[in-house]
């Protein structure tokens, strides 16, 4: 018997089965594993032309322009400013409520400009672009309280949205990026 034993080899393990079970597992993760997409900023952009583009003249009272030089410093209608003024500042330009000749004559004629320096960081570009949106956010929803009695961001249905958008327009150019250094002009 003890001869026997040893001529026995090592037991074995059946490993056929492995090679489902890894496939299964991988599957099982592939499909209930959630990627989450960057959307960036929605922008419309005009369509595309080989004409030059039409010269617009603007009045400059509706027009409010926001400069990030290369040092992420703001300058707000030749105004030195801070980020955190910017929102605010932007309401009282669009809507106008004292009635100032240096303001917007109106909502819907109200002109948002933002340029910037090659040389500005991208984070500041983005809060800039953020306090410029939500001003407009505010004010829309200001707006449907005082029309509607409702949040604008809730169930507030399309036809509703788009009276208030009629009378707030988001309207906001952007000018080419300069290069380095070069903002004041």
């Amino acid at each position: 018997m003890a001869k026997n034993s040893k001529n026995r080899g090592a037991p074995e393990i059946n490993a056929s089965s492995m090679a489902d079970i890894a496939f299964l597992l991988l599957v099982f993760f592939l499909v209930t594993t959630t990627i989450d997409v960057e959307r960036g900023i929605t922008v419309r952009l005009p369509e595309w032309s080989e004409e030059p583009p039409e010269e617009i003249n603007l009045k400059q009272r509706n027009v409010f322009s926001v400069l990030v030089n290369a040092q992420n410093q703001l300058l707000v209608r030749n105004e030195q400013a801070k980020i955190e003024d910017l929102r605010d500042r932007a309401k009282e330009f669009i809507m106008n409520p004292s009635g100032d000749p240096e303001l917007a004559e109106a909502p819907n004629t109200a002109i948002i400009s933002l340029k910037n320096d090659r040389g500005t960081k991208y984070s500041v570009y983005i809060e800039v672009y953020n306090e410029l949106k939500a001003a407009y956010n505010e004010l829309w929803d200001e707006e449907s309280m005082k029309l509607f009695g409702v949040h604008y961001s809730d169930d507030l249905p399309k036809d509703k949205k788009d009276r208030i958008k009629d009378k707030i327009p988001f309207v906001l150019s952007e000018a080419e990026p300069t290069s380095f250094g070069e903002e004041s002009k």
